[in-house]
């Protein structure tokens, strides 16, 4: 890796040329700290702010933000972990060393959109290339006269500290550097500035602030702050993500321990921080973005039971990398990642990614200073916004992204009081929804045998069912038209099994149950799926995901398949449920979609019955539609269909 460090040396000035609320230069401040080991230390920044800034400071973790008004436009400064100019001073009052604010503070000051390129190329190229490139694509670019009223009283303090210590370490922004460098070895005199501003104040930022308005967005800036310190021990959590295993006795009683979000996201955090090494190693921000993306994906495989594939995760970084490079940068922001997220997963997994993202473990709502709220708008002039499906009602408050609502536990183990009912049932609208996609592939089903059954033949004297444009396109060397006639199938579908997963006799899917139709449009269901108790999603709410089901029309018929005898000789789970189709459809023929088609022995024996079973390929229908299908939730009790609607996503 080549070396990244770059001071310029004026005098008894080491400066260490910066962009701005990026962590890449935070972390190369405190590298300058180690090697300099100065006398003092100077950061751009008016001595008018600074008794609330350091105050500020003091209070990280938590983040702080100065205010003052200009005529009638509210100013901010935000402390966050990840700037240089707040690990200045930092590092200033941890190891005892003075510090000194050295800018001038002025009523006006324009605001500047300079179109820097990525920082992240500072920790591949060093900080002396690309100062050198920083230095090249602006020099043209004349000062305005605010930085220059600014840089001359820098010049001017930094010579007053140089009279005094041998060692001076000033932390500056790249734009003001070269020419505070030149007027330093010129004499200066005294600035005429302000020296007291009243009505400044500090306050403490709210959460939902702190999840839109960061410079660096909040899982980066956590990462950094815990590598300041000694790395934390790696987390141990039961279980396989977010939500502990219960067993269903121990669910009506109250369950066991479980933890808070607030803590599976801080355990997130401590793996990640672990995984990128101690301080003494530059942190790398596509290695962080790598990690998020895994704690994002282990989160969202608890939540909704899929898994993110490889060729999802390919997807995923490389529309990032594209969209970035389309802007400019070599990596992408949130907002970008985000849009990564939902396109090449979906929503769920995309709105995982963004709690994890946003989330800043120290950060209350309340403090021991005032709480202040500040939108994207006031603080940057503008924001980007994101929409997750499914779309909810917007709420009061400040987010404008509706899913970070999602209810949430108060306190863990807050919603296993909710299964003081032992009742289960089912959720209407996913009845619905079953029953409408289950006589949709019934009628698919028909649709295909009928085409088996269909024959072809040269026109002569009618078009009998109408033109088979293939076998004519296939024959047109005869000149000749060639017309289809379909033939119509004898009985209907009676029973419907529907696989997804057919893990033979494993216990990926240990929940089996057989459910009657409770009127007359609604099909006997028996099914396999996975532990309810694994995902409580609200009070009595459990969401699961199906293995495999089975729909038998006319309803209140079927028995407790699962422990029928007579079902004794299958295989697996899903051969059980085509057996039991077999057995309780009342017409000739019962659909049967899975991943692979039954066996021969399963058609004999459907043929002794005479029924037919219509085999349609899973991989042939909508992966987005299969993927709905899959998710289903058990409620403890018919009173929870009221509230269900709350809670289920």
């Amino acid at each position: 890796m080549p070396k990244r460090l770059f001071l310029k040396q004026f005098g008894a000035v080491h400066a260490v040329p910066v962009l701005h609320y990026r962590m890449e230069c935070a972390e190369l401040v405190r590298m300058a700290v180690e090697r300099v080991r100065p006398d003092v230390i100077a950061i751009e920044l008016p001595a008018t702010l600074e008794q609330p800034f350091l105050r500020g400071v003091q209070r990280l973790p938590r983040i702080s933000v100065v205010s003052y008004q200009v005529g009638a436009e509210s100013v901010y400064l935000l402390i966050e972990p990840a700037d240089p100019l707040v690990e200045g001073a930092r590092q200033a009052l941890e190891l005892g060393i003075p510090l000194h604010c050295v800018d001038v503070d002025l009523d006006s000051y324009p605001r500047h959109h300079e179109r820097l390129p990525d920082s992240y190329s500072i920790s591949r190229i060093g900080l002396a290339a690309y100062y050198g490139e920083y230095l090249a694509a602006t020099r043209s670019t004349p000062p305005c006269q605010e930085d220059r009223r600014r840089e001359q009283g820098m010049a001017y303090r930094l010579q007053q500290l140089a009279n005094n210590h041998d060692r001076v370490l000033f932390i500056c922004g790249m734009s003001h550097l070269e020419r505070i460098a030149q007027l330093f070895g010129e004499p200066q005199a005294a600035p005429l500035v302000r020296t007291r501003r009243d009505g400044v104040s500090l306050y403490h930022l709210h959460p939902d602030s702190c999840r839109e308005i960061l410079a660096e967005f909040p899982f980066l800036s956590s990462v950094y702050e815990l590598r300041r310190g000694p790395l934390p021990e790696e987390p141990v959590e039961r279980g396989n993500g977010l939500r502990t295993r219960f067993h269903a006795l121990e669910l009506i009683s109250g369950g066991k321990e479980q933890l808070s979000e607030e803590k599976m996201m801080e355990n997130a955090l401590r793996r990640t921080a672990r995984h990128l090494g101690a301080a003494g190693l530059f942190l790398d921000r596509q290695r962080l973005l790598y990690h998020l993306f895994g704690e994002a994906a282990r989160h969202y495989r608890q939540e909704t039971g899929d898994t993110i594939q490889i060729w999802q995760k390919r997807a995923f970084f490389r529309f990032a990398r594209n969209y970035a490079i389309q802007g400019g940068m070599l990596l992408p922001d949130l907002f970008q990642l985000l849009a990564a997220a939902r396109g090449c997963v979906d929503d769920n997994f995309a709105y995982a990614f963004c709690r994890l993202a946003t989330s800043y473990p120290w950060q209350s709502d309340s403090g021991d200073l005032p709480t202040i709220t500040i939108t994207p708008e006031e603080l940057w002039g503008g924001s980007r916004r994101i929409r997750f499906r499914p779309r909810q009602k917007r709420q009061k408050g400040l987010s404008p992204l509706g899913l970070l609502k999602r209810k949430r536990e108060a306190a863990p183990g807050q919603w296993l009081q909710g299964f003081d009912d032992p009742s289960l049932c089912s959720y209407p609208p996913e009845d619905i929804a079953v029953e409408e996609y289950g006589r949709f592939l019934k009628r698919k089903g028909c649709q295909q045998l009928s085409e088996e059954q269909s024959r072809t033949e040269k026109f002569s004297s009618s078009l009998l069912d109408g033109i088979d444009m293939r076998e004519t396109v296939r024959n047109m060397h005869e000149g000749a038209i060639y017309v289809r006639q379909q033939q119509r199938v004898n009985g209907g579908v009676g029973s419907l099994v529907m696989i997804f997963d057919d893990g033979g006799k494993g216990d990926n899917y240990p929940y089996r149950m057989t459910w009657l139709g409770e009127h007359d449009q609604e099909s006997d269901m028996a099914f396999y799926a996975t532990e309810p108790a694994e995902n409580i999603v609200g009070p009595g709410i459990c969401r699961c995901e199906y293995g495999g089901f089975l729909l038998s029309y006319p309803p209140r018929r079927m028995l407790d398949v699962w422990n029928d005898p007579d079902y004794r000789g299958a295989t697996s789970r899903g051969e059980l449920l085509l057996l039991a189709a077999l057995d309780y459809s009342v017409e000739k023929h019962v659909v049967y979609v899975a991943a692979r088609p039954p066996r021969s022995i399963l058609k004999q024996y459907a043929a002794r019955r005479d029924r037919k079973i219509i085999y349609i390929p899973l991989g042939s229908l909508s992966p987005h539609k299969v993927a709905r299908m899959r998710i289903m939730h058990i409620l403890s009790g018919r009173d929870k269909r009221d509230i269900a609607r709350d809670y289920i996503w």
